[in-house]
């Protein structure tokens, strides 16, 4: 009879596996559930071509090797924080755009790295036998212990970079290894004005005309790399209803999340992210109006906090539809009911629910002052970052490995002193503006009475502060913080830089508020998702995916549109529909050289399209794939109705958005004459 009744709660909970749902592991790639519908082969051969030629960008974002010679194609978007750290006053990459027609003109993007997996091995018998007869804070210090030795003993032993991963909630544990690039370069990007073409009111919407698309090299001992696994072009794209695949690094799903941490969401966390940066947008908006130079330095930021807001929103609307919410919760309660009706189940999974109901109430006592102190909403800007970095990296050193913070790891510390050592340029005006809001929220949130507030501000206004802050700081001086990075604690403490005496004030605080989530928050709920996972893998066993991480994953579908409120929505938009969308003023603005091209580019020739496949934001850079392993579009972005797809998925509804090959190659033909680059690709 039990059996039977965990075959009912099995088939209950496997119905979405029916759609094209998921983004799978290459491990666990339901090969035969793609082979029924579309009637496609995926070879091991073929996912092999996947993975050695889909790389991840550490700014957030996917993309793919297009050339033997370390061509990388990404999207503009991803691409702007190089774009910017490369343009002047003078010289305005992201308006005017940029091609480099000899190596030697290629520019470098002095924060951006580039991961390609080798190779990944389940630990998680490992992780399991060190927090065995552990509970509470004591397992979670363990298992962090654990994984960083373990990172630590990869790295030594494989010659890569190696990362923890966490599948499935803490019901597996992976370490995924890394050949890595730390030189890359800008080839190629387009202006701004056609990359986001339609601006914010088009975002997350379709038909679009975006050519968002950018093209970097990687390099090794100043030479281009060598990357003979790379993606060729298949010209035409693809033909309606036809299968294709995404393959990238999808950032982070919640679809496995308790009730109890969807309404914490809900909520909690993004009405108060909401709330922060409705405000900070207006204030970016407010400075870009006062000159050309300021709406040139505050773009980029500008639009990633709008990409946010529209997310956020479309988040909590989601998480406040009635629909979800029923479905979640009959979900959590057949699961809950499949444990009860098993006594060796309901043994290992104890109270697991409650405990993660338990920690959020923990969490919700500290949980502005951990937000703002540790986390650094009280601090945003660079120089107050940059200033944290130095200070901890002082401290860390002098630990033990596997005692360190994690950014300060061995494995992690070369991308940290890249990141807080890289020649960027720092705008004072930016600075203080984000300096300023920030203070000002966190008195706002924390209170004027708040020790804290009080121990920061003085008598001091945020903005005022900020502005002295700002101002008196060295560490706009990649020298500065160099010296200050190869220094030891005891001339970090004496240093009398004073954003280095802030990040100073506030560190045994921060670090006390970070211990108490490690211990109240992290620790127990962790745990308690491990238990979860059990019951789950009991149930369904691992035919189903993990929740996204960032790492490399594959989701399947067809190119095929929607019917929006009884209309159509075609596929796919052309370059002859673009026109009659143009207004001459932002964003539905072109470029000149689009405006002389008018007459001469053929309308025919398809720009964006859709499909059902599932993405989520970090996909952003993603190849779309076809059956025989070609290059046949670029993710950009998905219809609005994707943003729900943080916690579910619609295949009625959810579709990618993506750049056609077509005009990606005739832009670069007929617009930007970077016929080299044709050649390179094996397009000419």
């Amino acid at each position: 009879m039990k059996k039977i009744f965990l075959l009912v709660i099995l088939v209950t909970m496997s119905g979405p596996s029916l759609a094209d749902e998921g983004m799978w592991t290459l491990d666990n790639f339901p090969s035969a559930a793609v082979k029924d519908k579309y009637g496609v082969d995926i070879t091991d051969a073929w996912l092999e071509t996947v993975k050695s030629s889909v790389a991840r960008m550490d700014s957030g974002c996917s993309a793919s090797f297009v050339s033997a010679t370390g061509l990388v194609l990404t999207n503009h978007h991803c691409t702007l924080s190089c774009i910017a750290q490369n343009s002047t006053s003078d010289s305005d990459l992201e308006a005017d755009g940029f091609l480099a027609v000899r190596p030697e003109d290629e520019v470098a993007c002095p924060t951006d790295r580039l991961s390609v997996l080798v190779e990944t091995e389940q630990i998680t018998s490992k992780v399991a036998a060190a927090t065995a007869g552990k509970a509470g804070k004591e397992a979670g210090e363990m298992r962090r212990r654990t994984l960083k030795r373990l990172v630590q003993e990869c790295e030594n032993a494989a010659g890569l970079k190696c990362e923890s991963v966490v599948l499935y909630q803490g019901g597996e544990h992976w370490l995924y290894k890394y050949k890595r690039y730390d030189d890359v370069r800008l080839v190629f990007a387009p202006e701004s004005d056609i990359a986001a073409f339609g601006g914010d009111p088009d975002n997350f919407n379709f038909p679009r005309w975006c050519l968002d698309m950018s093209i970097l090299r990687v390099y090794e001992d100043d030479k281009p790399a060598a990357t003979p696994n790379h993606l060729k072009w298949r010209t035409e794209g693809l033909d309606p209803g036809e299968a294709m695949f995404v393959a990238g690094r999808p950032g982070r799903t919640q679809r496995l999340l308790t009730v109890s941490d969807l309404k914490f969401l809900r909520n909690t966390t993004i009405p108060h992210w909401l709330l922060r940066n409705v405000e900070l947008r207006g204030r970016y908006i407010q400075y870009a109006r006062s000159s050309d130079e300021a709406r040139r330095i505050v773009n980029a930021p500008l639009q990633g906090v709008e990409n946010g807001i529209k997310v956020q929103r479309k988040r909590l609307d989601a998480l406040h539809d009635d629909a979800l919410f029923v479905q979640k919760i009959a979900a959590e309660q057949k699961l809950r009911a499949a444990v009860a009706a098993d006594p060796e189940l309901a043994a290992a999974v104890g109270s697991a629910w409650d405990d993660i109901e338990r920690a959020n109430a923990a969490y919700l006592e500290f949980r502005e002052d951990y937000l703002f102190i540790e986390v650094g909403a009280a601090f945003q800007g660079k120089l107050f970052n940059y200033a944290r970095s130095l200070i901890r990296a002082a401290a860390e050193k002098e630990k033990p490995n596997q005692d360190r913070l994690k950014p300060y790891t061995e494995a992690a510390l070369p991308r940290t002193k890249q990141l807080t050592l890289a020649d960027r340029p720092i705008y004072p005006e930016l600075e203080t503006l984000q300096l300023s809001f920030s203070l000002d929220k966190m008195r706002e949130f924390l209170g004027p009475d708040s020790i804290f507030v009080r121990q920061i501000l003085g008598k001091k206004s945020p903005s005022a502060l900020a502005a002295e802050l700002v101002s008196e700081t060295d560490l706009a001086d990649p020298a500065v913080r160099t010296r200050l990075w190869n220094a030891d604690w005891k001339t970090i403490q004496a240093s009398k830089d004073p954003m280095i005496r802030l990040a100073l004030a506030v560190d045994e605080k921060a670090r006390a508020l970070r211990k108490r989530y490690e211990d109240e928050v992290e620790a127990p709920t962790d745990l308690a998702y491990e238990r979860i996972a059990k019951a789950r893998f009991a149930i369904q066993g691992t035919d189903v995916y993990p929740d996204a991480t960032f790492t490399l994953r594959i989701s399947y579908g067809a190119h095929e549109g929607w019917n929006e409120k009884g209309t159509d929505v075609r596929p796919w938009t052309t370059v002859s529909e673009l026109f009659p969308r143009v207004t001459g003023a932002e964003p539905f603005r072109l470029p000149a050289s689009w405006g002389d091209a008018a007459d001469t580019l053929d309308g025919s020739t398809k720009f964006n399209f859709v499909g059902t496949t599932d993405i989520i934001g970090g996909n952003s850079g993603s190849p779309v794939i076809d059956k025989d392993g070609k290059l046949v579009g670029l993710i950009f972005d998905g219809n609005i109705h994707s943003i729900s797809g943080s916690y579910w998925f619609d295949s009625e509804f959810n579709r990618s958005v993506a750049v056609h090959p077509e005009i990606m190659i005739e832009s670069l033909r007929s617009i930007y004459s970077a016929d080299h680059l044709l050649q390179e690709m094996g397009l000419e």
